[in-house]
């Protein structure tokens, strides 16, 4: 009688655990809301978000999430609140990490604590890129002020990352020596290894500082006639992303003399002017002209697709429990990338087809952030996964019954942690071009035919974001409207004062 209650006692332990929101399926959630996303359906996607996140304690994720959501949707007062929260927690993180950095490393390194239970802080990158969304938002309204705060936000967040990543690689060695653990995700027999050592991840400096961001934030200072910092900006998108003409451009652009706009006399050869004026002044570096007085300077930015989910796989170690090698499985995450929208290359404007420059892949950073996250996950989970055996046997030795629920309660807890910012886009993609004020014809490929945008330029610099999803594409602000075609795609344009 005593073994069956204490057998219900474990499996009801179990089967609490299992229901726990802690161990949600956070990968699962996000899979419907982005079925409603791609199919356009952003209320519903909206509806499902709310019904997922009932409490009152709202997480990092969901204003992660609802930010994205209401931005497509063109609600950007909207979006800005809700990234406006997210901003807020991850300051609160930067607070903590600034005030002691040694005591939130002991404690976000607790061996004891499963990942996936711990409150989630978002990646790295989802951090920066946070405030470079944010500073898009604030572009769509032709907020440039508003986006330079944003951007300089930015810089300051990623100097934080980058001297608290240094001192946990030093702690991380010096516990991985203590605790006698030496295994690396290569040892690992099963795991994706090819997936962490391609090329696009490995070149990659670091996996929070984004091409993207940093050309932003040169464009913003040069439209702001900060030259003096757009520079650095534009240094850096090249420095982390090298050879991409685009940005190469971009600095001999700002350094390169300007040519002032000059008005023909009657009857004037302009060629005649041209080579006597060449005569004169040879010149020695390259000239850009200057904007006429009806000319835009205009960055058009295509970000497209969806950030990669996470899942867990579990690969076999042998682990030294009490002097013996036992086989033990151990779940380790892995990134699977998003394939629901086609990749372009190409965007048509006024019927002439212009390249994109790939600036940002979020997958690409993703997968860097679990490289670089590799070898303290194995050191947590190994240590973890000893600890629990050695607990285990003990109590087998003792109290069987006992020994099971733990065991029960190790199968149902054990597990990678699958939380990630889903809606975030994968491919950032831009062109620049200088075009007349007044409207303006964009198109985009896609599976059903292509996707007319209507665009107007009536600032001397402007941003015109689209966003793309499976075959939908969004736009937001005052600037661009999408014409649905004639396929029955179900575009999405919407507009905000």
């Amino acid at each position: 009688m005593a073994s069956r209650v204490l057998t219900s006692i474990a499996l009801g332990a179990v089967t609490l655990l299992a229901g726990c929101s802690a161990f949600r399926s956070y990968d699962n959630e996000l899979q419907e809301t982005n079925q409603q996303l791609r199919a356009g359906n952003l209320d519903a996607a909206l509806t499902l978000l709310e019904k997922n996140n009932k409490g009152e304690d709202k997480d990092l994720l969901y204003y992660f999430e609802k930010g994205e959501l209401l931005r497509a949707k063109g609600d950007l007062n909207g979006s800005q609140a809700a990234w406006g929260h997210a901003d807020q927690v991850v300051g609160n993180w930067e607070d903590s990490v600034k005030l002691d950095t040694d005591k939130y490393l002991a404690q976000f390194g607790s061996f004891l604590v499963n990942d996936k239970v711990r409150r989630y802080e978002g990646y790295d990158y989802e951090k920066v890129m946070l405030t470079t969304q944010m500073a898009m938002n604030l572009l769509a309204s032709n907020d440039f002020d508003g986006a330079r705060m944003a951007i300089k936000k930015t810089h300051e967040r990623e100097a934080v990352i980058a001297e608290l990543r240094d001192k946990e690689y030093l702690k991380r060695e010096d516990e991985a020596e203590k605790q006698g653990v030496k295994t690396e995700y290569k040892d690992l027999k099963g795991y994706p290894v090819e997936a962490l050592d391609a090329p696009d991840v490995v070149n990659l400096k670091n996996s929070y500082q984004s091409a993207f961001s940093h050309y932003l934030a040169g464009f913003v200072y040069e439209a702001l006639g900060e030259k003096d910092l757009a520079a650095p900006g534009y240094r850096k998108a090249a420095e982390l992303r090298p050879n991409t003409p685009l940005l190469e451009q971009a600095l001999l652009n700002l350094d390169a003399p300007v040519e002032p706009v000059k008005v023909e006399a009657p009857g004037k050869s302009s060629a005649k002017s041209k080579r006597k004026t060449a005569a004169k002044a040879p010149v020695k570096a390259p000239v850009v002209a200057a904007l006429a007085a009806d000319e835009s300077d205009v960055l058009i930015v295509v970000q497209s697709g969806l950030a990669p989910a996470r899942d867990s796989v579990r690969i076999p170690l042998p682990l030294p429990i009490n002097g013996n090698l036992v086989i033990t499985p151990l779940s380790f995450p892995v990134i699977k990338a998003d394939t629901s929208t086609q990749t372009f290359t190409q965007i048509g404007i006024d019927g002439q087809q212009q390249n994109l420059t790939l600036l940002n892949s979020t997958t690409a950073m993703s997968r860097r952030a679990l490289r670089d996250d590799m070898p303290g996950i194995i050191l947590r989970t190994t240590v973890r996964a000893v600890t629990r055996g050695v607990a285990q046997k003990n109590l087998n030795e003792v109290n069987p019954l006992a020994g099971l629920a733990v065991g029960l309660a190790s199968a149902v807890t054990e597990g990678a942690d699958t939380r990630t910012w889903r809606t975030l886009p994968d491919n950032t993609q831009v062109a620049r071009l200088r075009l007349k004020q007044g409207e303006h014809s964009l198109s985009l490929p896609n599976a059903q035919g292509g996707t007319q945008v209507q665009v107007k330029v009536d600032q001397r610099y402007q941003v015109i974001a689209l966003r793309v999803v499976g075959n939908q594409v969004f736009s937001s602000g005052l600037a661009a409207h999408v014409i649905p075609n004639n396929a029955g795609q179900n575009m999405a344009s919407n507009q905000r004062p």
